[in-house]
C-alpha cells in the first residue's frame, strides 16, 4: 500500500459557510480512526493489506488499541513489518478533511487552535476560506536519530520573525516541529530509544497534556495527533531507552514477530520483491525455510534478528544471477539451483553472527541452506520412486551441471531411463513447463538425492558433476 493511494475528488466546498451547509460533522482524529476501523471489520474487508502472519497475534492488539483511543508503540527486532504496520494506518483516515486555507497546522474550520487562525476565523465568519486535505498528508513519519533535536519535533523560536519586530513571547514567532504540524493527523517515529533522553523528555507534556513548551512559555495547543513508535527491543540496552515517562504514556505496547507460518513467509518474499526473471515457487520456497533455520539457529544473534529483508534480497540475487546467466547463454531467464548459492555469497553480511563463530560464517551459511533444499525437496518430491535414476547413476551415468551449463544441455544430458516417466513426474509435481524449469526441477531432485546420500557429487568451480 502507498500512502499516496489513488485519490477521488476533493469535496467542493470552498468556504466555512459551505461546509456547514454541506452537512459536515467534525470529528476527532481517534474518532474517525475508530468508526472506520469498525465499518471495516464490519464489512470484513481487510485493514491491514499485505501484512502476512500477524493476522491472530498482532493485528487483534493493534485494532483494540486504535478503537481504546491510544498511542501505540511496537516493539520488534528489524525486518517484522514495524513501519509497514504503522503506514497502513493512513488507510484508516478519511480520504478527504477540511483545513482553514494556509492553515501551518491543518486546523479544522470549526475549531481553528492558533492566534492566527482565531484572528481570521473572527473576522471573515462564514467567508473563511478552506482547502481539503488529503489522508496521505496527514501521515508524517520521522526516522529518530541521537542528533534529532527538540526543534525538528516540537520547535522553536524563529529568529526571522522576531527581527521582524514582534516579540519574543509573541506565539506568531514559533516555528512548529513535526508533532505540532501532525495536528489532526499520525506521527510516527521510527527507533524511538535512538531520541537522546532530553528529546523525549519534551514530547511528555505532547503525549499527556496536548500542549507544547517551547523556550521556557507555554503555548497552550489543544493538539489532537495520534502518537506511534517503532523500537528495537534490545535498542534498550545496547543504543538507548524508552524513558520510563514516556514509555507510560504510550497506552498500547505492543510485540511484533517474524511470519510462524512458512506460507506467510512465501508470501512477503512475493509480495515485497522485485524479480528481473522468473523464480520459480520451490526456489523462494527455499529460502524462505533457510531464512526461517537461520532464525532458529544458535549459531546467530536473534538479539539483532534475521530481517524479512534477507529473504526479499535473496529473491532478488536470485533472479539477478538467472538475467545474467541467461544473458550470456542467449536462453530465457529462469532462475535454477545453480543461481540459488550466489544469494549466499552476497547476502552474508546480512546475518550477525554470535560470538565465537568467526571464521564459519560460511560453513553456517551453507549446512543451513542444504537444510533448507532437503525439506523442500522431502516435501515436494515425497512419494516418488527414484530407484531408476539413482540405478542409471550408480551404473556409471553422469548429470553435469553449473553456471555455464545452458537449461537445454543439462536436459540432453540426462541418463535415458527406457519407459520411465520419472523426469515428467518431477516436472508435474514443480509445476515446471518450459526447458528453463525442467531443467530447474531436476537439477533439485538431482541435489535431493545428494543430499540422501543416494547419490555422489563432485564439484569443480563452477561445474557441478553429479555421479
Amino acid at each position: 500500500m502507498t500512502l499516496s493511494g489513488s485519490a477521488s475528488p476533493a469535496p467542493s466546498a470552498a468556504t466555512v459557510g459551505e461546509l456547514r451547509a454541506s452537512g459536515h460533522v467534525q470529528r476527532t482524529l481517534r474518532e474517525e480512526l475508530r468508526s472506520n476501523l469498525l465499518q471495516r471489520l464490519a464489512a470484513g474487508e481487510d485493514p491491514w493489506p499485505g501484512l502476512h502472519g500477524l493476522s491472530d497475534t498482532v493485528l487483534p492488539q493493534f485494532e483494540r488499541a486504535i478503537i481504546a483511543g491510544h498511542d501505540i508503540v511496537l516493539l520488534g527486532e528489524r525486518g517484522q513489518g514495524k513501519t509497514r504496520l504503522l503506514r497502513t494506518l493512513v488507510g484508516l483516515l478519511d480520504e478527504w478533511t477540511p483545513v482553514i486555507a494556509g492553515s501551518e497546522l491543518g486546523e479544522h474550520p470549526y475549531e481553528p487552535i492558533t492566534v492566527t487562525a482565531l484572528r481570521r476565523a473572527e473576522s471573515m465568519g462564514d467567508d473563511l476560506p478552506i482547502e481539503w486535505r488529503h489522508r496521505s498528508e496527514r501521515y508524517a513519519e520521522k526516522l529518530a536519530t541521537p542528533d534529532t533535536s527538540v526543534a525538528d519535533l516540537i520547535g522553536d523560536v524563529d529568529p526571522m520573525k522576531v527581527a521582524e519586530g514582534r516579540s519574543l513571547g509573541d506565539p506568531e514567532t514559533i516555528h512548529y516541529g513535526l508533532i505540532p504540524r501532525s495536528h489532526r493527523g499520525i506521527v510516527a517515529i521510527n527507533e524511538l530509544p535512538d531520541l537522546a533522553e532530553r528529546i523525549q523528555v519534551a514530547m511528555l507534556n505532547v503525549m499527556e497534556e496536548r500542549d507544547i513548551q517551547i523556550r521556557g512559555y507555554i503555548v497552550r495547543l489543544p493538539l489532537d495527533v495520534l502518537v506511534v513508535a517503532s523500537a528495537n527491543p534490545e535498542d534498550y540496552t545496547n543504543r538507548g531507552r524508552i524513558i520510563t515517562p514516556l514509555k507510560d504514556r504510550f497506552g498500547a505496547e505492543i510485540r511484533t514477530h517474524y511470519p510462524l507460518a512458512l506460507e506467510d513467509e512465501i508470501a512477503v518474499i512475493r509480495q515485497e520483491a522485485d524479480l528481473v526473471a522468473t523464480v520459480p515457487d520451490v526456489l523462494v520456497e527455499i529460502l524462505a525455510r533457510f531464512t526461517r533455520a537461520l532464525r532458529a539457529s544458535s549459531a546467530v544473534d536473534q538479539r539483532s534478528g534475521v530481517s524479512a529483508r534477507f529473504s526479499i534480497a535473496g529473491a532478488e540475487t536470485i533472479a539477478a544471477a538467472a538475467l545474467r546467466r541467461g544473458t550470456v547463454h542467449g536462453e530465457p531467464a529462469v532462475a535454477r539451483l545453480v543461481d540459488v548459492q550466489t544469494a549466499v555469497d552476497v547476502l552474508g553480511g546480512k546475518v550477525e553472527f554470535e560470538t565465537g563463530e568467526e571464521g564459519r560464517e560460511a560453513e553456517i551459511l551453507t549446512h543451513l541452506l542444504r537444510t533448507a533444499v532437503a525439506e523442500t525437496v522431502r516435501s515436494r518430491l515425497r512419494g516418488i520412486d527414484f530407484a531408476l535414476l539413482v540405478d542409471a547413476i550408480e551404473s556409471g551415468a553422469m548429470v553435469t551441471t553449473g553456471d555455464h551449463v545452458t537449461a537445454r544441455e543439462f536436459l540432453e544430458g540426462l541418463p535415458r531411463i527406457g519407459e520411465s516417466a520419472i523426469y515428467d513426474e518431477i516436472c508435474e509435481r514443480l509445476g515446471a513447463t518450459d526447458d528453463g524449469e525442467r531443467a530447474g526441477a531436476i537439477e533439485l531432485a538431482l541435489e535431493g538425492l545428494y543430499l540422501a546420500r543416494k547419490i555422489g557429487k563432485d564439484t569443480d568451480g563452477s561445474e557441478v558433476i553429479y555421479g
